[in-house]
């Protein structure tokens, strides 16, 4: 996105707080009044100081007074413009923030899977925070900075016009510098930004998978990764550096150029008696005034670079376009468990189909196995099932009404999943089982634990049912996990279940139990089971054998036993020992 574009998207937020705006502005111009008049004050003063013996204490003493005055005043609104700038900036970061996450919530699915994680993260945290610093910068230097050039100008050309014009001719070129620098430094900013997010991406991920990184012995390649990463951000880190540093030296010579030609010609003033030295005093304080703006705006020209580099990347994310409409969208209030897929084809990218044609009829109650090798697109049609993908062609339907026309929410309502990688947050065991129904008693909650054979070990605990669990539940067994996940999946009671390898990480005995508990649960439900292990989908009503994306084989277990195919050799390998 052009930087024009980017700006303007910023104006659109700030747009929302102009009250505080209005404010500051109002503060900014009482704290440069009260600022400006303090030279004049003082100009007055040393005109008071006539000579040896001919100082005139009594108006010396009062400007003095009136200056001290003016001072507080001019620091009392200094700070009350501070806390509406603090006011306008920090709400509209809070308002990006919220945008961004809502918009992680509203985007397909895909893009999420599509971006890496770290970076995601980036975005919402490190990059927002840069534009909040880039906003309380930018505004504090543009309402004083413009009051500022307005009002001392205004006080010069009352003074001398010849000088005014003299100091108004040179000072721009400090603009032009910064302008230039800015251009020059704008490509860097950007490709800071994009190598501080591959840089979190990566540091999270290897975080996370701390495990796996040591079981490997990948500790020096990890490092070697990340000691790259780190050197291409400090490479982009220091010309981005080495490039704004150049604006504050250049504008400061530029004022300095000014500051030497209003005190010589102010000189020659003095000498013809054009200016009295208070006055000419007073006209050097104003030019130093009248460039400090330009001066400051310059010397934050690197937060501003990062800042824009930064919402860049954060209005790409809100640019993105969001889940298909659901304007004409029903509610699926009672379900009743008919699943129909009519010539599904789907595929994650162009290059590569996964589900060809795939058709299946299943009736309300029906237990249904999906099974084949890794990457067949079982857990595939799981996620279009639940609408977390859209299908390229052909249609899926409940009670036939197909999933397209139904809202997502009242969709995935209707199921309970239970996945093979349990997820778990930083909350009570209790909070964790009601996640899906939040208003459950206690009673309730602890019915679904022991249904899930998870009571057992839940008051084993040092707290019980209040026990905190860490993040990604690292104070519990794998096993531990999945039950709590099924005993989330129990409380909720759902119209449907899609079982993803939901016993994967339990032992034998766990396992027949919990068996024996999905089985009343099941009863009467319809229910999607992915699975490896073949033992445990022998009960089946249906199971459909795929491989490449179809359908292969069809059938109860001993039919396909009897036919001696894939599914046979899938389940007779599972129980042979490797040859060797």
């Amino acid at each position: 996105m052009k930087r024009n574009g980017v700006l303007f998207k910023l104006v659109k937020y700030i747009g929302k707080y102009k009250m505080f705006i209005v404010l500051s502005l109002l503060c900014a111009l009482v704290n440069v009044i009260c600022v400006l008049m303090s030279p004049v004050l003082i100009g007055n003063a040393i005109d008071g100081i006539v000579g040896a013996g001919r100082v005139d204490f009594v108006q010396v003493f009062k400007i003095l007074v009136m200056v001290l005055i003016i001072t507080l005043c001019a620091s009392l609104f200094k700070w009350l413009m501070s806390l509406c700038t603090n006011k306008v900036a920090y709400n509209t970061v809070s308002d990006i923030r919220d945008d961004v996450y809502k918009k992680f919530n509203n985007v397909p699915l895909k893009y999420i899977d599509g971006h890496p994680h770290g970076d995601l993260i980036n975005r919402i945290t490190a990059d927002v925070d840069n534009v909040g610093d880039g906003l309380i910068q930018c505004i504090n230097q543009l309402f004083s900075g413009v009051v500022t050039i307005l009002g001392t100008l205004a006080f010069m050309l009352s003074i001398n016009v010849k000088i005014a014009v003299i100091v108004v001719f040179i000072t721009p070129l400090s603009l032009f510098v910064a302008a230039f620098i800015g251009k020059m430094s704008a490509k860097t900013f950007r490709e800071q930004a994009q190598t501080q997010g591959e840089l979190s991406s990566y540091v999270e991920e290897m975080i996370s998978n701390q495990r796996v990184v040591l079981a490997f012995e990948y500790e020096n390649e990890a490092q070697s990764v990340f000691e790259e990463i780190n050197a291409r951000l400090y490479k982009s880190g220091q010309k981005s550096q080495l490039y704004s540093s150049f604006a504050n030296p250049s504008t400061r010579f530029v004022n300095a150029v000014v500051y030497a030609g209003v005190g010589i010609f102010g000189a020659l003033n003095v000498i013809n008696r054009g200016l009295s030295v208070g006055q000419l005093s007073c006209f050097l304080t104003y030019a130093n005034q009248y460039t400090k703006p330009f001066n400051e705006i310059t010397s934050v020209v690197t937060q501003l670079q990062t800042a824009i580099a930064s919402a860049n990347r954060i209005f790409a994310v809100l640019e993105e376009e969001n889940q298909s409409p659901e304007d004409n969208c029903c509610l699926l209030e009672k379900c009743g468990g008919d699943v129909t897929f009519d010539n599904v084809c789907f595929s994650y990218t162009a290059e590569r189909e996964l589900i060809k044609n795939f058709s299946l009829n299943v009736k309300s109650g029906q237990r249904i196995a999906i099974v084949g090798p890794t990457g067949c697109g079982k857990t595939t049609l799981i996620n279009l099932l639940m609408r977390f993908y859209e299908t390229d062609s052909g249609r899926i339907s409940i009670d036939g009404t197909p999933v397209k026309n139904i809202k997502r929410d009242s969709l995935r309502k209707s199921f309970g999943m239970v996945l093979q990688e349990s997820w778990l947050y930083n909350a009570s065991v209790r909070d964790n089982i009601a996640y899906g129904k939040p208003d459950a008693s206690f009673e309730e909650i602890q019915a679904a634990a022991k249904a899930a054979y998870a009571h057992g070990f839940i008051k084993r605990l040092p707290d019980g049912y209040d026990t905190i669990i860490s993040e990604d539940g690292e104070n519990l067994s794998q096993g531990q996990k999945q039950l709590l996940c099924i005993a989330r999946v129990m409380l909720c009671n759902p119209s449907m279940l899609i079982l993803d390898e939901a016993t994967s990480s339990i032992d034998t005995l766990t396992e027949q139990r919990v068996q024996k508990a999905f089985a009343k649960l099941m009863k009467g439900r319809t229910s999607f089971i992915v699975a490896h292990r073949l033992s445990t989908i022998q009960d089946a009503d249906v199971i459909l054998v795929m491989r490449d994306g179809n359908i292969v084989e069809q059938g109860t277990h001993d039919e396909l036993i009897e036919q001696g195919g894939f599914y046979s050799q899938l389940y007779f390998a599972s129980f042979m020992p490797a040859s060797r």
